[in-house]
């Protein structure tokens, strides 16, 4: 069933997203502190719906599209903001190069868009007895 993919990777990146953005603010979280709060709020609501998803499919569903849904939010503006940063020139926090950093971005934003799709397909129906 695609939505235990989609549960699946909600917790991949519910994991990932909030190690990955401490990795790359470690040094410089001080200057602006909620930069820092959103990558955790992400994981904690794609890690909830996960969860929800993962006792019932059926009622863990919305939870789950929600999840999936605040992270398109956040990655769109996070993507196309880093793309500016880099046409500007200004370098990056990140231990990593500035296009890296977009690349993988970009690539968060369509796995968002792609499972928020996904997690939204009508579930099939259960069999009556």
């Amino acid at each position: 069933m695609l939505i235990r993919a989609s549960r699946i990777l909600a917790i991949i990146i519910g994991i990932l997203t909030p190690l990955a953005e401490t990795i790359r603010r470690w040094s410089t979280w001080q200057d602006n502190p909620p930069a820092i709060i959103d990558d955790y709020l992400l994981g904690g609501f794609l890690l909830y719906g996960a969860w929800r998803v993962g006792k019932d499919v059926k009622s863990g569903q919305r939870f789950l599209a929600a999840g999936w849904a605040f992270m398109c939010g956040m990655a769109y503006g996070s993507f196309f903001e880093q793309v500016h940063r880099y046409r500007l020139g200004i370098s990056d926090p990140a231990p990593i190069s500035s296009l890296w950093v977009a690349v993988i971005k970009g690539v968060g934003l369509a796995l968002a868009v792609i499972a928020l799709l996904v997690t939204l397909r009508r579930l099939p129906e259960e069999k009556l007895l």
